[in-house]
Parts: structure tokens; C-alpha cells; sequence
């Protein structure tokens, strides 16, 4: 393996600095393990790995507390090492919570956990990756989310639903697979940025998975989740609703019935008996044709509390998608919205829910398009456990062929202000648990790798999942810090380097939208694969997912006057903004209004200018990344650099096509021509 590509943002690069690798090698002369835990382990092992190769140096272990450079251990371990003070800080704080500390003699790593261990080691390493200085560190650091999960959406049979980096690194042809280093690997890298939930199965459990919960795999999937274990990651499976009568023998899958409700409660008996610390379910129903309690006349909240009945004795969970719809739409029918379907279903059942239910809450109404608004449905539901849903894998964003740095729009939906009690209700206080104060709460995310050499296909996109993983933990880091921190730990620290990436981070998320779907409308991709445009290609579909393009104008009227009322499912302002065409941003124009194309945006220009124009700017802009990007020829490897331009090359035939389809589909519909009489075909 090319261990640059392999190694992510973990490479322990050699430090070339003689003064700097001069003060860390002091801190490593010696190394004090003060518990015997798993995860503590996990930490020694990282340091044993790094300290070799960033410093040349082996690293000894002593039993000496008092003349150890480095000691690590859990605080309760601790206690001969810490000052009052010290300790007091710590026991004001979460379980997760970390201190680093360091005089000239030593440096002490301890935490209110043996995981918080291993995070206070990666936030070490990270320093160290960084050339920071570590000599007088003062560091007590603690996630602000509880729940930082990722949704693998593998298959069994090696293929991964929206996955664009090869295949899975679990499965292969219905089997497990048998060299399981590379998820070894995987759990390293999620525990380096604070990733402590998983589920290792689609959320669309098919035939052979329903048997993932029976003793014709656990054994294998035992082992799995102990490799998890070692580095405070949980194990969590998604489920078919219907197994009782998939798997079982009974005739029903009822859930208010006496004979499923037992079913579940063994069949969740026998996981624990394999898996103590087992997290829990994770379940799609009543979706996309996947079963539910629908089918027996029951609500969501009757299909969540019988799992979650069988789940409590053990202290499980479930973790309940809120993406259903009728995908089974007539396009002819004006009046069905699928931006309104999560919070109609969902709303009208708040305090109905089980106290161990999470309801799993994608960040858009619609499906992790390029610019939609926030779901209405996050913090409305003040008596029912939330986490809000975010994808990693690009499926709408360019597909980790396309650049699309996603941090920015994270950040832009936890920083929107829901006022569901308020001013300063906003989504991240929500999922951080600090509005409603939910029981459990946090953030999911569908993740991006599979098993080619780089992890994530385009070697760029690895800073989508490392950025994940370091938002969630803490929301204040800037898009700009957060790029920074991965550019260097994965290019190292020259300037040219870091400055021109994190400069080509930081502006693709509006160059993707500039070149693909305007103002919020969202779609206009090619059915099934979602890459490419198809300006028509869902619009007399079942699925929703229209603009309504016609000779006079686009977009989609969802205002409570003459629209489909989704308006309405915001709290003031907001309510009044989205509905008035005055107030709306442009950027969200198209998906709550219907307007002509010669309507007049904020920005002065009309709608179809606005189209032509971000269209040929989108297009030009990345050929300026594909510039930017050779100007690094000479200070990127060879293997690195030639992956991410073949990708910015696929990208900008993407924007081509994009540019060209949307730019003479409208010209044509709207027969407006281009001011700058640009070519339009």
C-alpha cells in the first residue's frame, strides 16, 4: 500500500524542524501507562506508531510515574499526578472530557474516561502533526455532542448504496470479510476525530441481512464490534421491520402484537448475549418501499416503542429515520409536497415516543441536495429525542468526483436559528441537547469510504470525513481552521500547499452549486445515478422531486397563499420570510416560490441571467482549481497528485455538461437570450 494515500490525515510525517523535534523528543523519552483499559491501549499503540516516525526515536515504557516524560491514563488513575484544581475541572465535565497538560518536566494526558484517554492522545498527535509547540499545553476539551455516528450503507455482497470509493471494506460476495486490518484502520481514523457510534449495515436491510441479528452471523459480528470496542466506537445494526416474519415464523409483524413484541424481545436477548455493550437499532420504515408499522394501521411511535421495549433492559437504542414520504407521487397533483412529509408524519406524535427512540432528522426537507433549507422538523418536537442527519458521501454534491468541501454548509445549518423558543434556538444547541435538554441527542451522517487505497476515491474528500468527525465535537472550529488542520496533517505544512488547498476547500461548495441546480430548486440530476444533469429527468416521476419549469417561469410555490402551506411549518420569521418574495434569500428563491424569469433577484439580475451567468462562472471556476492544483505538481506525490487531477478533469466535463444542458433548456423554454450573448446551443 501506498502508505500517503492509506494514511488519511494520520501519517506521522518526519519532523524536519531540528529545534521543534528537539522539544517533542524530550517530551518521549519515557511513557507511564496508567490504566489497562482497551481504549488506553488504543492510545499507547498510536503513540508507539507515531512517535517512531515523526521522531525517529523509540518510545520506552516505564513504571515510574515521577520520572516518566509522558504519562497517560484515566483520571481515577491519576490522582498522585493532579492538583486539586486539575481534578475538579474534569469532574465538571462529560464522561468524553480530556485534559493535556505539560510543564518542562512532563506532560500528562488523563480524562474523565479511557476513551477520553485516546481523544486526548489524537488531540496530542494532532498538535504534533501541526509543528505546535507542546511545552506549556493547557488543554480540557469535551464533545459538545453526545451522539457523533456514522451510517455505513454497505451491502452484503460488497456493494455500497451511494458509495463512491470502490467497495466495502466489510463485506465481499455475502461474506465477512476475513483480513479485518482495514477496519482496524477505519476505527482509528473515526476515534483520531471523536466518531464514537456506528452502524455497519444500509439503512435498506435486504434478504440476507435480516439475518444479521441471528447466531448465523453474530460471532462474526462480535468480532467486529470488538474491534470498534478498542477505540470507544459502538456497534449499532440496521434492521428489517419486518423479520418476525422474514426470519421468524410468525405470520405478522405487527407491532402491538403479543408474539412479535416477545419475538423481538429474545432475538435482542441473543445480540447482548454476543455484544454486552451492543448499541442498538437503526431502522428505515414505512420508506422507499421498505416495511413499517403503516402496514398494520400503526404510527411510527407504535413501531419505534415495541424495539425499544426489547431494546431498554440492556440500555439500547432506536434510532428512527424520519425520511419517509409518498414516493409514489402523481405529478399531475399539485397539492402533495414531500417537503412537508417528515414534519406531518412526525409532528402531530411529540411525547409519544419511548425515552431510549431517537428520531434520526435529515438537515433538508428533501434529500442532502447542493442548498435547501433547514428541515422544519429539528427542535419541533420538544418531548421526542432528536439527531439531526447529515451525508458525508456526495451523492448530490459531485460524488467525490466533483470537489464539494461540505463543512461550510454544515456549518450554516447549525448556525441557523430555528426560534422554536426563541431567538438563539438554533440547530446546534438542538442536537447538542441544550433546548429541549433530550436524553439522548447528536448528529449522523452517512459515511464516504469503501476500499479503494485513498478511502474516500478523490483524496480531497477525505477532509469531508475528517471534518465530520471535528465539527461535531465542536462546532465553534471554523470551516477555515478545520481545512487547515487537515491539509496539514495529510500534505504536511508548507505554505504553498496549504494555502492553495485550503484556498480550493473553502470555494467549492458554491462553485458545485453555481454549475449545477440555481436558487434552491434542487434535482435536475439523472435518475438513479444523481450524477450529471437531467433537467427533466424527475420532473413527471413519482418521487417529488419537481421544479415546474414551464415557458413563463420555475420553481415550486410552497407558500401558505397559493403554494402547498410548507411555509407554515416554520416558526416566526422565518414563516413570513420564506413566504414572502420580498424577504426570501435568493438562494432558497426557487424552492418556496414560483416567480418569471425575468423576476428581479436581490442581486439585481434576473432569475434567467442568474442562471446563464453562475452557469458559465461555475464552468470557469473549475478550470481555475484545475490551475491552482498544478501549480502543487512539484510539492504533492506523485500518486496523490495525479488522483485528484483525473477527478478535477472529470469534474470539469460535469460542469460542461451542466453548464450547457441548463443553459439551453431554459434558453429555450423562456426564449430570453443571454445579455452577453455567451454560446448557448
Amino acid at each position: 500500500m501506498n502508505s500517503k494515500k492509506y494514511n488519511m490525515w494520520l501519517q506521522y510525517q518526519p519532523i524536519t524542524d531540528s529545534k521543534l523535534k528537539e522539544q517533542y523528543q524530550h517530551f518521549f523519552m519515557q511513557l507511564s501507562v496508567l490504566s489497562d483499559g482497551l481504549q488506553v491501549q488504543a492510545a499507547q499503540e498510536e503513540l508507539q506508531a507515531a512517535v517512531p516516525q515523526m521522531l525517529d526515536m523509540e518510545l520506552t515504557i516505564s513504571e515510574d510515574v515521577f520520572t516518566s516524560n509522558i504519562v497517560i491514563g484515566n483520571k481515577n488513575d491519576m490522582t498522585q499526578l493532579l492538583d486539586n484544581y486539575q481534578q475538579s475541572k474534569l469532574t465538571d465535565m462529560n464522561d468524553e472530557a480530556y485534559m493535556i497538560i505539560s510543564s518542562e518536566k512532563q506532560l500528562i494526558i488523563t480524562g474523565n474516561s479511557d476513551v477520553a484517554v485516546l481523544y486526548g492522545v489524537h488531540h496530542l498527535l494532532r498538535l504534533m502533526q501541526q509543528n505546535e509547540d507542546i511545552r506549556q499545553l493547557s488543554v480540557v476539551e469535551q464533545p459538545k455532542n453526545q451522539f457523533r455516528m456514522l451510517n455505513q450503507w454497505d451491502n452484503f455482497d460488497g456493494s455500497i448504496e451511494r458509495g463512491y470509493s470502490g467497495q466495502s471494506i466489510f463485506y465481499q460476495n455475502n461474506q465477512f470479510v476475513e483480513d479485518k486490518t482495514r477496519i482496524k484502520d477505519y476505527a482509528r481514523f473515526l476515534s483520531s476525530v471523536g466518531i464514537n457510534a456506528i452502524s455497519i449495515n444500509n439503512v435498506n436491510v435486504w434478504k440476507e441481512e435480516t439475518f444479521f441479528i441471528t447466531k448465523k452471523y453474530l460471532p462474526e459480528i462480535q468480532e467486529i464490534a470488538s474491534i470498534f470496542r478498542s477505540y470507544g466506537v459502538t456497534l449499532y445494526l440496521s434492521i428489517n421491520f419486518a423479520s418476525p416474519m422474514a426470519i421468524g415464523d410468525l405470520g405478522t409483524a405487527d407491532p402491538l402484537d403479543r408474539d412479535v413484541k416477545n419475538w423481538w424481545k429474545q432475538k435482542v436477548k441473543e445480540i447482548y448475549d454476543y455484544i454486552p455493550d451492543f448499541g442498538g437499532f437503526v431502522v428505515k420504515a414505512d420508506s422507499e418501499n421498505r416495511p413499517g408499522p403503516f402496514t398494520y394501521d400503526r404510527d411510527h411511535a407504535d413501531g419505534s416503542n415495541m424495539l425499544a421495549e426489547a431494546l431498554e433492559p440492556f440500555q439500547g437504542k432506536v434510532i428512527w429515520r424520519c425520511f419517509v414520504y409518498n414516493h409514489l407521487q402523481d405529478w399531475r397533483d399539485r397539492s402533495t409536497d414531500r417537503a412537508r412529509a417528515a414534519y406531518d408524519h412526525f409532528k402531530p406524535l411529540d411525547g409519544r415516543f419511548h425515552e431510549n427512540v431517537i428520531l434520526q432528522v435529515k438537515n433538508g426537507p428533501m434529500d442532502f441536495q447542493v442548498r435547501e433549507p433547514v428541515s422544519p422538523l429539528i427542535g419541533a418536537m420538544p418531548n421526542t429525542n432528536q439527531m439531526i442527519e447529515f451525508q458525508v458521501a456526495q451523492e448530490y454534491t459531485g460524488q467525490q468526483i466533483d470537489l464539494c468541501f461540505l463543512i461550510p454548509q454544515w456549518k450554516e445549518v447549525f448556525a441557523f436559528d430555528t426560534y422554536i423558543k426563541g431567538e438563539g434556538t438554533t440547530v446546534e444547541e438542538i442536537v447538542a441537547g441544550n433546548i429541549h435538554h433530550y436524553k439522548y441527542s447528536g448528529v449522523a451522517a452517512v459515511s464516504n469510504i469503501g476500499d479503494d487505497e485513498n478511502w474516500t476515491g478523490n483524496t480531497l474528500a477525505q477532509a469531508n470525513l475528517y471534518g465530520y468527525g471535528r465539527l461535531i465535537w465542536d462546532p465553534s472550529l471554523s470551516s477555515e481552521q478545520i481545512a487547515r488542520e487537515w491539509i496539514k496533517q495529510t500534505f504536511g505544512t508548507y505554505e504553498i500547499v496549504l494555502n492553495t488547498i485550503e484556498d480550493m476547500l473553502l470555494s467549492s461548495w458554491e462553485i458545485y452549486e453555481n454549475y449545477t441546480a440555481p436558487l434552491g430548486v434542487g434535482w435536475m440530476v439523472t435518475p438513479g445515478v444523481h450524477y450529471g444533469p437531467n433537467i427533466d429527468g424527475y420532473e413527471y416521476s413519482k418521487w417529488g422531486t419537481y421544479h415546474f419549469a414551464d415557458r413563463d417561469g420555475i420553481g415550486v410555490d410552497r407558500t401558505k397563499e397559493t403554494g402547498t402551506g410548507y411555509t407554515e411549518q416554520y416558526q416566526e420569521p422565518h414563516q413570513t420570510v420564506y413566504n414572502d418574495l420580498e424577504q426570501v434569500p435568493d438562494e432558497l428563491l426557487l424552492f418556496f416560490h414560483h416567480v418569471p424569469y425575468k423576476y428581479t433577484l436581490k442581486s439585481g439580475k434576473t432569475v434567467i441571467q442568474h442562471i446563464y451567468d453562475t452557469h458559465f462562472q461555475g464552468f470557469k471556476q473549475v478550470e481555475g482549481l484545475i490551475d491552482q492544483w498544478n501549480g502543487l505538481s512539484k510539492h504533492v506525490d506523485i500518486d496523490r497528485f495525479e488522483n485528484v487531477k483525473s477527478r478535477l478533469e472529470r469534474q470539469l466535463e460535469n460542469a460542461k455538461e451542466w453548464r450547457d444542458q441548463i443553459n439551453t433548456y431554459f434558453y429555450r423554454k423562456s426564449g430570453i437570450a443571454d445579455q452577453h450573448a455567451r454560446t448557448i446551443y
